[in-house]
């Protein structure tokens, strides 16, 4: 499932070792790619915002925030729930 340009735009303010001109693709690294344990926290809050939905507990670990493909998987999680 392919992720829509506002998650791409936001994940990309927290990655500031990618450069714009570089692809952002499934198996991109966050965290080689700059993402800290305070961007993490931000980038949290934004998602949160963004598509209002709650990560639950479960989902606040390092493998959530390893790869933007993880990321918006469980990002998807969340919304589906929130709609239910």
């Amino acid at each position: 499932m392919a992720w829509d340009q506002r998650f791409e735009d936001l994940l990309r303010e927290y990655l500031p070792f990618l450069s714009a001109d570089e692809p952002l693709t499934p198996e991109t690294d966050l965290r080689d790619a700059g993402l800290d344990s305070l961007g993490t926290v931000e980038l949290l809050g934004s998602l949160e915002s963004a598509y209002d939905v709650r990560f639950v507990d479960e989902a606040l670990n390092l493998d959530t925030f390893a790869t933007p493909a993880s990321l918006w998987a469980t990002l998807a999680k969340m919304s589906e729930a929130a709609a239910i």
